[in-house]
């Protein structure tokens, strides 16, 4: 094991890097890429150490899912930074997350993308060694408003691949008020309940263990029923 690492222009040794970045030090982006959850940039070069992969893991972060986010609603930076009033290096350096953005800037960027504030600042929560992998069952991202009677989950640990999971639960006798039709492909899959869908101006009653899809289309849908429904959906590209 070599007694130095490069960061930058500055050597220091790898014991080193590890006790700052325990005592909280943020060193550029970290990411957890020990087996210890020690967390160390992925910038910093890393010799062949038994235990010590040189491959960073893609985690989740804010500023991904917000370039994430972005991206799939075919806005430039110029678009957004426009819309916030500030400079496109600033919303790149939040994208990059080397800016962090204050409560309003996060609210204003939430209205721009069209996704509940929740959905951005609910984004940590897992440990270390999890964190990109799992999502336990309580710390599900909120998504949506809940005003129809829809209760979305985000399932993915973020929104960097190029599809994306939601759990779904649709309230007894609540339905989608106006269709929607986006350039998506979907599948769901009924854990419980029944749902009525229109997709494609065609009528479907779905039940538990049934599946749809819908691809590219306008659909609808209604729990006129007495008991709640609830799915899992497979989106891509990912739109929350």
């Amino acid at each position: 094991m070599k007694d130095k690492l490069p960061i930058g222009r500055f050597e220091v040794s790898p014991a080193w890097v590890m006790e700052q970045v325990k005592k909280g030090l943020k060193i550029s982006q970290a990411y957890p890429i020990v087996k210890n959850e020690v967390k160390i940039s992925p910038e910093v070069f890393l010799p062949e150490i038994p235990g010590v992969t040189t491959q960073a893991p893609h985690f989740a972060t804010l500023g991904a899912d917000i370039r994430a986010l972005r991206k799939t609603r075919g806005l430039t930076l110029n678009d957004i930074a426009g819309m916030l009033d500030k400079s496109v290096g600033w919303l790149s350096q939040v994208e990059r997350d080397l800016s962090e953005p204050s409560i309003s800037d996060l609210r204003q960027l939430a209205n721009c993308l069209g996704v509940p504030m929740s959905m951005l600042f609910a984004h940590s929560g897992a440990p270390a060694g999890e964190h990109g992998y799992i999502v336990r069952a309580g710390s599900r991202r909120p998504m949506g408003s809940g005003e129809e009677g829809l209760i979305e989950e985000l399932l993915s640990p973020d929104l960097t691949d190029d599809f994306e999971m939601v759990h779904s639960t649709f309230q007894p006798h609540s339905k989608m008020q106006e269709p929607a039709d986006r350039a998506t492909q979907e599948v769901g899959y009924m854990i419980s309940g029944r749902l009525d869908l229109v997709i494609d101006g065609k009528l479907f009653t779905v039940g538990t263990g049934d599946s749809f899809r819908i691809k590219h289309q306008p659909y609808q849908w209604a729990n006129p029923y007495d008991e709640p429904a609830t799915a899992v959906w497979v989106i891509a590209p990912p739109v929350y």
